[in-house]
């Protein structure tokens, strides 16, 4: 009966995450077809330049030169990358829900989290390279991040090692950050990728806490408890809390923006 609500659950996830791709495409291509059609900007710089962009480490960036390189050679779509990212993040939760048998599996799930983020930032730099960055692509690009958010946690909050409660929680929290951050955007000013826990920081979290509860599973005699949590379950805490202090400096910063922005309206 326990691996019947598992394989339900699984399924359940997988299913509904590509209903939701399917109804996405469906409307992006419906309305692509009322965009009058414009040549490819030359030497492959886009017309189109993304409003805001995540800072991102140099030495992280580099990883990804070569890719960019192969994906321009064989003409890899941006948005076959954005799905990508998806895949990598439904393996990632995959590995934490069955890694109750098999803990070693906790080495596999943080590193596709990884996966996940690199395929994040490859769709971008391929999308401005070969000058197919547009605002279809921006949403695109935001709207598998958040697939990948919950998908991660519902998987952790599946394991063996951790409460279906605080996992659901980090899930709910990780959404709510993404979206105070594109407030700012909609309302005018930048978009914020300010906080603790943002979306790097998350998958961070998630590892050293997936590793710290390896390690006591190999050489702790199995205790992973810390009180009446796990380290799963602290984990994820620390993930909820960060996430709140994210939410706060966010609107805070986007507030002042705003303030900024109605005193000098001639620079808006």
């Amino acid at each position: 009966m326990i691996v019947f609500c598992h394989c339900s659950v699984g399924r359940r996830i997988i299913c509904n995450s590509a209903f939701v791709l399917c109804v996405w495409d469906t409307i992006a291509e419906d309305m692509d077809s009322e965009v009058p059609n414009s040549p490819l900007p030359k030497a492959g710089k886009p017309e189109y330049q993304p409003v805001s962009r995540r800072p991102i480490a140099d030495g992280f960036r580099r990883t990804a030169h070569a890719a960019v390189r192969v994906c321009l050679k064989y003409e890899i779509h941006p948005d076959a990358i954005s799905y990508l990212s998806i895949v990598a993040a439904a393996i990632a939760a995959v590995c934490f829900w069955q890694a109750g048998p098999r803990p070693w599996l906790l080495i596999l799930g943080p590193a596709f989290c990884y996966a996940r983020l690199w395929c994040n930032m490859l769709d971008g730099m391929v999308a401005l390279a070969s000058g197919k960055a547009s605002w279809r692509g921006e949403i695109l690009n935001d709207l598998p991040d958040r697939m990948s958010d919950v998908l991660i946690f519902v998987g952790v909050a599946h394991s063996d090692f951790n409460s279906v409660i605080s996992g659901y929680w980090a899930a709910i929290f990780a959404l709510l950050t993404a979206y105070v951050g594109l407030f700012g955007q909609a309302v005018g000013v930048q978009r914020e990728f300010s906080g603790l826990m943002s979306k790097p920081w998350r998958m961070v979290t998630l590892h050293v806490g997936a590793w710290i509860t390896l390690g006591l599973i190999w050489w702790g005699n199995g205790q992973i408890h810390w009180g009446k949590l796990t380290v799963l379950d602290w984990t994820c805490v620390v993930v909820i809390v960060g996430c709140i202090q994210t939410i706060w400096i966010r609107l805070a910063r986007i507030m002042r923006a705003l303030r900024l922005k109605a005193s000098n309206p001639g620079k808006g």
